[in-house]
């Protein structure tokens, strides 16, 4: 199967094609058919499937059918939960309309709006943008979108887990009412369903792979560790494997700061990035971790969702994630494109309930292993760790010990340090 033989124009699959793409992948292959037939689409896919392309190339192709309008309206309307998927989506949509005759530019907030405004002023026909500044420049009257014809929802359960509901329904009201809508999550859960109910109509389903599972390609290894040796344990399996791009999830800001100071402590290159960060930090972060220059980002969740980094070798989470659909996307940063990744976990007591719940999700027990000199202390509490109670330490029992699966044979020289 190739692009052309899916419906789309000469000039999208000459851009595509420059890309370096020619065989769409599966999620590509579902969804773009029914996009270009005017059907409002429920999507499932992970991180690392191509869905961009999946919404961005009919999109385009629909657009680019009809001549530009006077003055450029907003034709089409694409939003993402958080500046840095926006600013990535936009950069796909400028690669793929490379020979069509359309405008697009994205707006977010962090920065100053005075060259976004000056942009939609001069008339876009595409507008990618995140729901904050969306409003707000809407509230100021220094953009219309009433002439949409195509909206796109995309990572929708992202969108929700950030809060962003009220103000979807609001840009909802902006909107015309006839218009095709495109909604694309990494899960089909009853939030998306619910949503996809209220703003979708008739809309076709489709998913590049069953709901929730991991990637093949992925290794997947735990590692026991008391929580506070995890900062060593982390030193230690990057600076003897050899590590040279790592991506490390933290729970917190304040959480991720810290660690990322004494990484640089240790000489390993790292920075971190979440939503406190301004977007010039956060860009030049990304940017240094791209070129090689930082070895370590260490994000949180909501940070890092729609970071594109190709062939990301490794993904660690120093800290378990309380949702177990939120591990399944981590570790998707990793074993993209066909090439293998490891993704590795850190794992104390208190996120023992956290482990048992993810391996349910998968179906699968993933490898256990403890490294002589980071054992897990055996009095801790396996309470969960509960995000209301931030700063507080579980009590220490000496009855308690971590449930699940007993770990294997303490190494003092394990191969799986190495890589």
């Amino acid at each position: 199967m190739s692009f052309k033989s899916l419906g789309l124009s000469e000039s999208l699959v000459k851009a595509v094609s420059e890309q370096g793409y020619d065989t769409p992948t599966p999620i590509q292959s579902k969804a773009i058919p029914p996009v270009l037939e005017g059907k409002d689409v429920l999507a499932s896919a992970q991180t690392g499937t191509g869905k961009t392309a999946g919404f961005t190339l009919p999109l385009l192709h629909t657009l680019s059918q009809t001549p530009p309008q006077r003055n450029r309206p907003i034709r089409a309307l694409i939003l993402t939960p958080t500046r840095e998927l926006a600013a990535q989506v936009h950069q796909n949509v400028k690669d793929y309309s490379k020979y069509v005759d359309l405008r697009s530019t994205v707006i977010f907030g962090g920065v100053n709006q005075k060259s976004q405004v000056s942009t939609l002023r001069n008339g876009v026909d595409v507008l990618i943008a995140t729901p904050g500044r969306l409003i707000d420049l809407n509230n100021q009257g220094l953009l219309s979108l009433s002439k949409v014809e195509i909206l796109v929802l995309d990572e929708a359960d992202r969108m929700l887990d950030m809060g962003f509901l009220r103000d979807i329904k609001k840009i909802m009201g902006l909107i015309p009412k006839q218009r095709q809508t495109l909604l694309f999550s990494a899960t089909f859960s009853r939030e998306i369903r619910k949503l996809a109910n209220e703003f979708l109509k008739n809309p076709i389903s489709v998913e590049s792979t069953p709901e929730n599972t991991t990637v093949e390609a992925i290794e997947q290894q735990v590692y026991r560790v008391a929580k506070e040796k995890k900062t060593d344990l982390l030193i230690k399996l990057i600076t003897e494997g050899n590590w040279d791009q790592v991506l490390v999830f933290s729970r917190t800001k304040h959480g991720a700061n810290k660690l990322a100071k004494k990484l640089e402590a240790a000489k390993i290159g790292a920075a971190a990035i979440h939503g406190n960060k301004s977007q010039g930090a956060r860009t030049k972060a990304l940017a240094g971790f791209k070129s090689g220059s930082v070895k370590v980002l260490v994000a949180t969740d909501i940070a890092s969702r729609g970071l594109d980094i190709p062939l990301l070798p490794h993904v660690v989470n120093f800290e378990l994630p309380n949702i177990s659909e939120d591990y399944v996307h981590r570790i998707g940063r990793t074993g993209r494109a066909g090439a293998s990744g490891l993704a590795v976990s850190l794992v104390s007591a208190d996120e023992t309930v956290f482990l048992r719940d993810i391996e349910k999700l998968i179906g699968s027990k993933i490898p256990m292993d403890i490294l002589e000199g980071f054992e897990p202390d055996p009095n801790a509490s396996t309470k969960p760790f509960n995000p209301q109670q931030r700063g507080k330490k579980p009590r220490s029992s000496s009855n308690s010990r971590p449930s699940g699966n007993k770990p294997r044979t303490t190494r003092t020289n394990s191969s799986k340090s190495r890589r």
